[in-house]
């Protein structure tokens, strides 16, 4: 999911050097939202694997 952001954020900074504003809006608004979509997982997991007590590393 963070590699669909950071494909997002890159057409945005490409769509606003050529011009399109929109376009660049546009893009820049999945990418943010994808990305804290990703860190609200994260957090979710690292709290759930806290809670659980499962040891990855041995």
């Amino acid at each position: 999911m963070l590699s669909w952001a950071l494909g997002f954020f890159i057409v945005a900074i490409i769509a606003a050097l050529f011009g399109f504003g929109g376009i660049a809006d546009a893009a820049a608004g999945i990418a943010q939202f994808l990305f804290w979509i990703f860190v609200i997982l994260f957090v979710g997991s690292l709290i759930i694997g806290i809670l659980t007590g499962r040891k990855v590393f041995k």
